[in-house]
């Protein structure tokens, strides 16, 4: 019964996402492609710190630095006259592929506050370093006088947002898959006890490693979509702040579920969104708002479906 409320809950969430463009082109405005696709880019980089944070344990307090990753490979190919969509797309991912190997290998000798700590450490060196390059906005950032080329649909906002659902799509599948695979099943145990893992004869450094890798280039794609959305990069993205607004995110939708992610995302963006109409002091409200939220829904928004069963064992990762 809690199963079937879920499906419906999701796929209801999801047909309204994929409605948006036809409401969108009914009402001639445009503006909600870009209000809900921001709802989606953050969405889906919620979803990668997930795989790390809700499945794997991992407290990571820099994975904005990947967002900010994606957004300046087009922000910077762009500038350079580089303009090949594919191109952009590729370039984003190599070059996180090759940042997050080494930042992984070392923020993995540690655990807990140490972890954090050096994730912070890692984005915040990269931000200042985005902030020192003048000749790319600097700390005022960088507007795109060209988005990534894909011919007629350069551009056009109704094919960022479908595109840009549909790696949400995909994302969300692979993500399902993977955490019920036996990788997923190795990465949920070093949430608990890796050295137990590795006394069983698995050495679990390659599965979280692997992991911090993938939930890495899942926030680049979310910067790359970002960036065309916007039409502008800057160092803010890569903040702290930012890599902190993801992980409520995580915790207000529900960490260790597949779903829970964008519920969090559109939870915590609609509420703040609404707050700023209320009034202009809304971050008086929405944090403790927030602060509430999480306290009270222990297994967060998606938590609330879960039967009292599965809310029991929510530590074990429940999705």
């Amino acid at each position: 019964m809690a199963r079937d409320l879920r499906t419906f809950v999701a796929t209801s969430i999801l047909i309204f996402l994929a409605a948006v463009p036809l409401y969108a082109w009914l009402a001639d405005d445009v503006y909600v492609l870009t209000y809900f696709g921001r709802i989606l880019a953050f969405a889906l980089a919620a979803i990668g710190l997930n795989l790390v944070l809700g499945f794997g344990g991992m407290a990571s307090l820099g994975h904005a630095m990947y967002i900010g990753l994606g957004a300046y490979t087009v922000g910077i190919l762009s500038s350079l006259g580089l303009l090949s969509g594919w191109l952009h797309l590729s370039v984003a991912l190599v070059t996180t592929f090759i940042i997050a190997i080494p930042v992984g290998w070392v923020a993995l000798r540690t655990r807990g506050m140490a972890f954090i700590m050096i994730t912070l450490a890692f984005a915040q060196l990269f931000f200042y370093v985005f902030v020192s390059l003048r000749q790319f906005g600097g700390d005022e950032g960088l507007s795109l006088t060209q988005l990534s080329d894909f011919g007629v649909l350069t551009g056009n906002k109704y094919a960022v947002y479908t595109s840009l659902l549909v790696a949400l799509l995909i994302t969300l599948w692979l993500v399902a898959r993977l955490v019920d695979s036996r990788f997923g099943l190795v990465l949920r145990a070093t949430r608990f006890n890796a050295r137990r893992v590795n006394a069983v004869g698995t050495s679990s450094q390659p599965y979280r490693l692997a992991a911090y890798v993938l939930s890495a280039e899942i926030c680049a794609v979310a910067g790359y979509f970002m960036a065309n959305l916007n039409g502008f990069v800057s160092p803010a993205m890569m903040s702290w702040l930012v890599s902190a607004e993801l992980m409520v995110m995580v915790l207000l939708g529900g960490m260790g579920t597949i779903f829970g992610p964008i519920a969090g995302a559109a939870g915590l963006l609609l509420i703040e969104d609404g707050l700023k109409l209320m009034t202009e002091h809304w971050p008086l409200v929405l944090g403790p708002l927030v602060l509430l939220m999480v306290l009270g829904l222990r297994q967060g928004l998606w938590g609330m479906l879960l039967p009292e069963r599965e809310k029991a064992r929510q530590s074990g990762g429940q999705h």
